[in-house]
C-alpha cells in the first residue's frame, strides 16, 4: 500500500515491519516522532525513558535477551548513551539492534551542530544513511537483518530534512521475528578486560566482514550519465544532499550515491573517482565522506569542504552558490522593513512570573538548561547565564558556586531547570550538590509534562507512552532522599510567593530547592491536573482603560497577549489568548488591570 510519510513515522513503520519488540527513547527534535509513532503500532513494547543512556542499556538488554530492539534520539543525545554504546559495539547481538540518530544541520532547536557519523566510525558500528522516507523504511529492514547476520549493533543516521520531509512509500505487513533463545554467555556478555580483549579482535574481524558488504549494498550504487562531450562531472553524497546535488548539477553529471556509509566503500568510491575528470562531494557538516575519497582517489580532481561550508545545511542554494557562483533569482525585497519578533514563552506560561522576577536580582548567577525556559534567557526577563547540556545547570552551578565562595565574593548562583531534564540528569547533579557540600539554590520548573518537545509524557507525569497510568515518582520524595532539607513548592504565577521563597534560600548556607509548580498552559489536562490545580480555566485578565496609565510596565511580562495601543497610549488584552494567570495584574502598578465580568 502506498502511503505520504515523513521520515520519522517510515522509521517507526520500518520498525514494525521489521519486527521489532522493544524500542525505547528520550524526546528530542528532529527525532522524537519516531517514538510517538511507534506507540500506535500492536506487538511493540515503545517507552520514554528517562534518558538517552538508559534508552540505550533498555534496548540492549532487550536485544541480549532476543528480541529485535531499537533507540532513537537526537545527535546530542548520542553524546548521553555514548558509554554503553561503545561496549555493545564489542559485544554483539542476539536480537538484532538499531540506533537511530537525529542530526541537526543549522542548529534549529539545539545547542550544538555535531556529524554523528564520526561516533560509527569510532565505536566501529555499522552505518546506514537514508535519503528520504522509503529508504527510512529499507533501511531499517536491512539493517536488522544485517545486525543479526554479522552480529553487530547498527546506526541509521537522520538529519533533519530527512525526519520531517514527506515521500510516498510502499508499505508491507509485518514480518514477525522470532524470540531467539537466552542462554548465559558470559564470554560475550560480561565485559571484563580479560573478556573484552578477545571481543575487540572478533570486532575487526566483523569489521572485514562489514566492509565487504558495503562494498556490494544495495544502498551504494554508481548511476553514470550517458556524457558524450565536456568534461565529466561526478557527484558523491548521501541522505538528502543526494537530491540537493540532482536538483543542482541535473542529469549532465554522474552520481555515487553512499547509503551504507560505515565501512566506506572504498573500491566503489575509487572506481568511480577514476571515471570523472572532477568529483564534487556533498555533505552537511565534517568532511566525512570526503576524508575517504582523498584516501583511496588521491589524483581525483575534488571538490569538499575547500569550495562547501564546514557547517549549516547544503540547501541547493548553498551548493549552486559555491560550485556555480550563482543562485537562482528570487524576488527582492526592502530588509529594512522587516521586524525582528524573538522567540516568547507563550501567553498564560508557568515559567514567566518565575523568570519575570529572578531577573529583576542582580546580585546572582542564573544557572539554566534545556528547555523552553531557556527563552529566559533573552529580552525581557535575560535571566540565564549560561546553558550547556541536559542536566548541566545544577552541576555547572555547584562548580560557579564553590569559584565564587573561594573569592569571597559573596554572589549565590540559582540554577533552573525542568522537570523532564531534572529526571533526564539533573538528578545526578542534585546529588553532587549535596554531597560536596555547595549551597545553591536549585528551582525546579514543574511543568508536569515534557513541554519543549511537544508535551511527552515523563516519570513525572504519571502516564507512560501510550497514555496507561503508572506510578508518578513524587519529585518532592526524590530531593528529599538526596538529602536537601529545604523544599519549597510554590504556584509560580504568585509573584509574592516567589520573591519570599527566594529570600528565604538565597540567605541560607547550605543547598535548597525550591520547585515552581503548575502545568503548561497548553497541555491536555488530565483529572490529576484538574484535581489538583482548581483554577485552571480561571477567568481572563483585562484592562480597564479608565485606569492604564500607559506605563507599559505590564508588557515587561513579555506576555504576547498584552498590546499596546500607541494612538490610545494604552494597554489591551487579546482574550483569544489570556488565560487569566494574573502575573500582568500583579504587575500594574495602579490596579488597572483585572477580572473579566
Amino acid at each position: 500500500m502506498k502511503k505520504l510519510m515523513t521520515g520519522d513515522e517510515a522509521v517507526a513503520r520500518g520498525a514494525w515491519e521489521a519486527g521489532v519488540r522493544f524500542a525505547s527513547a528520550y524526546p528530542g527534535t528532529p527525532s522524537t516522532e519516531i517514538l510517538e509513532n511507534l506507540v500506535t503500532y500492536d506487538g511493540i513494547q515503545a517507552e520514554w525513558a528517562p534518558n538517552e543512556k538508559v534508552a540505550m542499556e533498555s534496548a540492549i538488554g532487550a536485544a541480549i535477551a532476543g528480541v529485535r530492539s531499537m533507540v532513537s534520539m537526537k545527535h546530542v543525545g548520542m553524546n548521553v548513551c555514548a558509554d554503553p554504546m561503545f561496549t555493545w559495539a564489542y559485544m554483539g547481538v542476539n536480537g538484532g539492534n538499531l540506533i537511530v540518530t537525529a542530526d541537526e544541520p543549522g542548529m534549529y532547536s539545539s545547542q550544538n551542530e555535531q556529524d554523528n557519523r564520526n561516533y560509527a566510525k569510532a565505536a566501529k558500528i555499522a552505518m546506514f544513511e537514508p535519503s528520504d522516507s522509503q529508504e527510512c523504511i529499507d533501511m531499517v529492514k536491512a539493517a536488522f537483518d544485517l545486525s543479526e547476520e554479522y552480529d553487530t549493533p547498527a546506526i541509521l543516521r537522520m538529519t533533519t530534512r530527512v525526519c520531517h520531509s514527506k515521500s510516498i512509500v510502499e508499505t508491507q505487513e509485518r514480518k514477525e521475528a522470532a524470540i531467539k533463545d537466552w542462554a548465559p554467555n558470559p564470554a560475550k556478555y560480561v565485559c571484563l578486560p580479560a573478556m573484552s580483549r578477545k571481543m575487540r579482535v572478533k570486532l575487526e574481524e566483523r569489521l572485514a566482514n562489514l566492509k565487504a558488504y558495503s562494498e556490494n549494498s544495495p544502498f551504494n550504487r554508481a548511476e553514470y550519465a550517458q556524457q558524450t562531450a565536456g568534461k565529466k562531472i561526478g557527484v558523491i553524497a548521501s541522505g538528502i544532499c543526494y537530491h540537493y546535488g540532482r536538483e543542482v548539477f541535473g542529469d549532465d553529471a554522474s552520481y555515487l550515491k553512499l547509503g551504507f556509509t560505515f565501512p566506506m566503500p572504498a573500491d566503489l568510491i575509487k572506481e568511480f573517482c577514476g571515471r570523472m575528470d572532477q568529483v564534487y562531494i556533498l555533505e552537511e557538516n565534517d568532511p566525512y565522506i570526503e576524508e575517504c575519497v582523498r584516501m583511496v582517489a588521491p589524483d581525483a580532481e575534488v571538490f569538499g569542504k575547500n569550495i562547501f561550508p564546514p557547517y549549516g545545511e547544503m540547501t541547493p542554494d548553498v551548493i549552486r552558490k559555491a560550485a556555480c557562483g550563482k543562485t537562482l533569482e528570487t524576488i527582492d525585497f526592502d530588509h529594512s522593513k522587516l521586524i525582528n519578533r524573538a522567540p516568547a514563552f507563550c501567553a498564560g506560561c508557568p515559567h514567566r512570573g518565575l523568570f519575570y522576577r529572578l531577573g529583576k536580582r542582580k546580585d546572582i548567577m542564573i544557572s539554566g538548561d534545556i528547555g523552553c525556559y531557556t527563552l529566559a534567557a533573552g529580552k525581557p526577563y535575560q535571566a540565564m547565564d549560561s546553558t550547556v547540556c541536559m542536566g548541566a545547570s545544577i552541576s555547572l552551578g555547584h562548580g560557579a558556586q564553590k569559584a565564587f565562595d573561594m573569592g569571597n565574593s559573596g554572589r549565590k548562583v540559582v540554577t533552573v531547570i525542568g522537570d523532564s531534564t531534572f529526571f533526564h540528569t539533573g538528578i545526578n547533579s542534585l546529588i553532587n550538590t549535596v554531597y560536596n557540600g555547595s549551597n545553591t539554590v536549585n528551582i525546579i520548573l514543574d511543568n508536569r509534562i515534557t513541554g519543549m518537545t511537544g508535551h511527552q509524557e515523563n516519570p513525572g507525569t504519571g502516564f507512560t507512552a501510550q497514555g496507561d497510568p503508572t506510578t508518578l515518582i513524587d519529585m518532592e520524595e526524590v530531593v528529599r532522599a538526596i538529602g536537601i532539607k529545604h523544599i519549597k513548592v510554590v504556584n509560580p504565577n504568585d509573584l509574592e510567593a516567589v520573591d519570599a521563597a527566594l529570600d528565604e534560600y538565597l540567605a541560607l548556607d547550605e543547598p535548597s530547592v525550591i520547585i515552581t509548580r503548575w502545568p503548561c498552559v497548553l497541555k491536555k489536562f488530565s483529572q490529576a491536573d484538574l484535581d489538583e490545580f482548581e483554577d485552571l480555566f480561571a477567568t481572563k485578565d483585562v484592562v480597564d482603560p479608565d485606569k492604564c496609565i500607559g506605563c507599559k510596565k505590564c508588557l515587561s511580562t513579555g506576555c504576547p497577549a498584552m498590546n499596546y495601543h500607541a494612538d490610545e497610549k494604552k494597554v489591551v488584552i487579546l482574550p483569544s489568548q489570556c488565560v487569566g494567570c494574573d502575573v500582568c495584574a500583579q504587575v500594574c502598578p495602579v490596579g488597572a488591570i483585572g477580572k473579566e465580568a
